[in-house]
């Protein structure tokens, strides 16, 4: 039995399926540790979170068992493990955490709580563990509760009664706003209602569209804040752990503080960016940038993420691009420091045109002539990105994508949206807070009113309500998912106002499901979150 641990807390960045690296980066962590007594891992660290389908395939669950089981020989010296791994016993698949230690595998345990909601459905493809006792560790019992395991009050209980000491849990918990105090309270309640410490150790990076922001903390049994670790990045916290008269305490440690409102939402999309890129392996990205703030605040969070080499930015001119919004690009990409191009789609467009007009003879124009802009730009831009290698970055943001503000094969055309979850006045609020670190936006960009440019002075208005008031309704009925009577008579507007946004929402939803993933920032994303059929005739009311 021992009176003293050292405990590393692993706050890393996997790379979902890349298990030779993510099992080199925890020998790496091994070594960074090598003094502590054990350290911890992430959920499912050495596949990467969430894997999916993957573990339904054979090949991939033993890849994962073969790779901890060559890390455990190796801890025949240095720190031992608790290492996240899916775990096949028979028919049953696990979400697991096994501890490594003494050059073998000593004890396993199961994921009791599997969570089968918004991002995540878990049921599809695990098989719920027993509830799980402690582990006994140098004469120390230790309750290893899974992610989902501590949002209910079973698994924690269990671990008490049982004779848990000390509660390590590893998470795969991904970033949405205000989340990091969601955590901290739940986690008051668990420590409440055992009377344990409990160490919360949470990924870091990006997969696909969900960020992993770590934000990793230690809550001592008193409910004292003992250890806050970073959001958004990677970091190893060795944490001094003493046996006193009442039980084990950690030793207060470094307390970091974490970003709030725009700094996190700004962080997140980063962050989701960097990784898409950095882990599919394009070598940058190159998007459309029109003199409007949606593509402004993307090439500036493009360049925090990549840095401004890797950025690439192209003007798009035709013949109602306005001369501001000429100068306002131009002087945005310098700004950033980019590379900038002009190549005007006067002929293409007019090809189109040509192309078309023994059929179209007759009609009037309207928003096919305006389509064939917004498309020709998308098939310039991907034409760069196939020529050259870089992906192409969309810039529709949250409110324009809810009620079918954009173009399918035009502005809609890319690999990656990192404000695709984020509403029109929070992209404001965004590129003012990010030239509060340093001016990247022409203030005109983020001041004129906000135009797609195609036609003779359009503008976004014309046929949305303004931006505060579509915001306000959309995060009735998507967040909220409030009965448009509520909305009504929660905000005072309009009811066939109201009514017709919820239409508009409504019929978009075909082109949601061909829109480039983007970063999770809301509760309530499209996609993963908010799972609608595109064919839908219900309206309320009706």
């Amino acid at each position: 039995m021992t009176d003293r641990l050292i405990i590393a807390l692993a706050q890393l960045n996997p790379t979902l399926g890349a298990i030779k690296a993510n099992l080199d980066r925890a020998r790496e962590a091994r070594r960074e540790a090598w003094d502590a007594d054990l350290i911890l891992f992430p959920e499912l660290f050495i596949c990467g979170y969430p894997p999916e389908d993957l573990v339904l395939r054979s090949s991939f669950v033993t890849a994962c068992r073969d790779a901890v089981e060559e890390l455990a020989r190796e801890t025949i010296s240095g720190p031992a493990v608790l290492m996240g791994l899916p775990w096949r016993e028979g028919a049953n698949l696990y979400n697991s955490v096994a501890l490594l230690a003494n050059g073998r595998i000593e004890a396993v345990r199961h994921k009791f709580d599997l969570p089968n909601y918004g991002v995540f459905d878990e049921k599809r493809v695990f098989n719920a563990g027993p509830a799980p006792g402690p582990i006994a560790f140098k004469g120390v019992r230790l309750g290893v509760p899974i992610c989902e395991d501590i949002w209910t009050e079973e698994t924690c209980e269990t671990l008490a009664e049982t004779g848990a000491e000390i509660l390590l849990s590893p998470n795969g918990s991904p970033f949405e706003r205000n989340k990091d105090d969601v955590r901290l309270n739940l986690v008051v309640a668990r420590v409440t209602e055992t009377g344990l410490p409990m160490a919360y150790l949470n990924q870091v990076g990006g997969q696909d569209e969900l960020v992993f922001d770590g934000a990793s903390f230690v809550l001592n049994a008193d409910r004292t804040l003992a250890w806050q670790m970073p959001m958004f990045e990677e970091q190893i916290a060795l944490t001094e752990w003493r046996r006193e008269e009442d039980g084990w305490r950690c030793v207060p440690g470094e307390i970091v503080a974490v970003p709030e409102n725009e700094a996190e939402t700004w962080k997140a999309c980063v962050l989701g960016l960097r990784d898409y890129v950095l882990k599919n392996r394009f070598p940058g990205v190159v998007l459309g940038l029109s003199g409007g703030i949606d593509s402004a605040v993307v090439a500036a969070m493009a360049v925090d993420a990549l840095g401004a080499d890797r950025v690439h930015c192209v003007m798009l001119p035709y013949a109602y691009t306005s001369k501001d919004s000429l100068v306002d690009a131009e002087e945005c990409a310098k700004l950033l420091g980019v590379r900038y191009d002009v190549v005007p789609i006067k002929e293409p467009v007019e090809g189109f045109l040509h192309a078309l007009r023994p059929m179209f003879e007759g009609t009037p124009a309207g928003i096919t002539e305006e389509n064939l802009q917004s498309r020709s730009r998308g098939v310039i831009l991907m034409a760069i990105s196939n020529k050259f290698g870089a992906m192409v970055l969309t810039t529709g943001n949250k409110s324009e994508m809810s009620v079918g503000y954009a173009t399918l094969y035009g502005d809609m055309n890319g690999g990656y949206n990192p404000i695709k979850d984020v509403y029109k006045t929070e992209v404001y609020r965004l590129a003012e807070w990010r030239n509060s670190l340093g001016h990247v936006i022409p203030q005109r960009i983020i001041t004129k009113a906000p135009t797609a440019e195609l036609r003779e002075n359009q503008k976004d208005q014309d046929s949305l309500p303004p931006y505060d008031v579509l915001d306000t309704i959309l995060e009735g009925l998507v967040e909220n998912e409030l009965p448009v009577e509520q909305i009504i008579k929660n905000t005072g507007y309009d009811e066939a106002l109201v009514r017709r946004i919820q239409h508009m929402l409504y019929i978009a939803e075909y082109k949601r499901r061909q829109a480039a993933p983007g970063v999770k920032i809301t509760r309530r994303n499209f996609g993963r979150d908010r799972r609608y059929p595109i064919t839908n005739a219900f309206r309320d009311g009706r």
